[in-house]
């Protein structure tokens, strides 16, 4: 890999562009997360495929799709960042979080796997915690079901965070939001009991809001056990794809909407977390958001407001 572009200096994350040859590109992101120092929190976001096949409407990385990431590819994402920080891969960080989510969705790649089962023989990173976000595909069952072996016997005691993007309890919405097969809520919930066991992290729904998606304290009581998942509702972020398909990225209106449930959530035995990241985090386009259709595409796309607007600076 060769990393031909990175955004402009930002004291709190850098989005780098990968080259992996055969006009297959990726990004990946660093964050510092101020005011934590490094030697506290740092967190890498990593790419598993290159674009996406899902198309979920609020994501730019499924406007195109070529092929997955092997195993050495997503290490050298890994190794770009750590190898200037920490040339003796000696990563003295409290919580060195790694999470499998920039572009692509990580249970449609078994090297996924491969980097978890391999990545403590590279690194020294007693503080390491991974981070896969999925929307558990259809056909995904093998990765899944290797993935609680991996757990149990590398990442036990809370040093692994697992998250199912699930955006709305109503199946018509779940299905217009994530356009292709995946497991059903009780199927989740269902795999959620297997997964977990006493001192692990609670298992994370993660709920995209634009103010108007169904989350029913009702449907969410029925199938999931508070005791083993945690609720996370996070505003809609100013992509290309969310504006094109018509979904609120309001922070201002929708942000009382979200506590407003939060509220209610709670009530019903959950614990909720309300993620509203800086708005500069939308400018430099570390939460969420892709450089690669808009640069190295030369597209003509306008970028709605507030969205990912950093320049990019070339390395040479």
């Amino acid at each position: 890999m060769k990393v031909v572009y990175r955004t402009e200096h930002s004291d709190i994350a850098t989005v780098f562009i990968g080259d992996f040859g055969s006009n297959r590109y990726a990004e990946f992101v660093e964050s510092v997360q101020p005011p934590l120092k490094i030697e506290k929190k740092w967190v890498l976001i990593v790419s598993t495929l290159f674009g996406c096949p899902v198309g979920c409407k609020m994501c730019d990385a499924g406007k195109s799709y070529s092929g997955k990431l092997s195993s050495d590819e997503i290490f050298s994402q890994i190794d770009y960042p750590v190898l200037i920080r920490f040339p003796d891969r000696m990563i003295d960080v409290e919580k060195f979080k790694i999470q499998f989510a920039r572009m692509g969705e990580p249970a449609l790649n078994l090297s996924v796997l491969s980097v978890l089962k391999d990545f403590n023989n590279r690194y020294n990173a007693p503080g390491f915690i991974p981070s896969i976000s999925t929307i558990a595909p259809a056909g995904s069952d093998k990765f899944f079901n290797e993935l609680i072996e991996i757990k149990n016997e590398k990442y036990g005691d809370g040093k692994f965070q697992l998250q199912f993007s699930i955006h709305s309890t109503s199946v018509h919405e779940r299905d217009k939001l994530i356009p292709v097969k995946k497991w059903d809520l009780k199927r989740i919930s269902d795999f959620g009991e297997r997964f977990y066991n006493k001192g692990d992290k609670k298992i994370t729904l993660n709920f995209v809001f634009s103010g108007k998606m169904e989350i029913s304290e009702d449907i969410l009581t029925d199938i999931f056990n508070p005791e083993k998942f945690i609720l996370k509702i996070t505003p809609v972020n100013p992509t290309i794809s969310a504006v094109h398909n018509g979904l609120n990225t309001d922070l201002l209106q929708v942000k009382r909407k979200m506590e407003h449930k939060a509220e209610e959530l709670v009530k019903a035995g959950f614990d909720v977390i309300v993620s509203i990241g800086e708005l500069e985090e939308n400018r430099i386009g570390s939460n969420c958001g892709q450089y690669i259709g808009t640069y190295l595409e030369k597209s003509k796309i306008q970028l709605p407001e507030n969205s990912y607007t950093y320049n990019l600076e070339k390395i040479i």
